[in-house]
């Protein structure tokens, strides 16, 4: 059976209002922020972003937080030097 619905409508059906996506381009996750809220947590890579409520229910990403950027890249530069001097 074909559904008559137009491109737009088929799309709008798949729409995820109140969620975000993990700006992480090796995670793309999706992130459920509390009403109100201006930073959000990946639950699955760690990132944390500053969000910003167009309206009630309607988060977008604004930016990363930089202190929780910044700690994970020293983490990663850290452990890879530690790799280079092993060898």
């Amino acid at each position: 059976m074909i559904e008559d619905k137009s491109t737009a409508e088929s799309l709008g059906s798949t729409r995820t209002y109140g969620q975000v996506r993990c700006m992480n381009p090796s995670c793309t996750s999706r992130i459920t922020p509390q009403p109100g809220q201006t930073t959000a947590k990946c639950p699955k890579c760690g990132s944390e972003w500053r969000i910003f409520w167009v309206k009630a229910g309607f988060p977008r990403v604004r930016g990363p937080v930089w202190e929780t950027s910044l700690k994970m890249a020293n983490a990663k530069w850290d452990a890879l030097t530690d790799k280079k001097e092993e060898k």
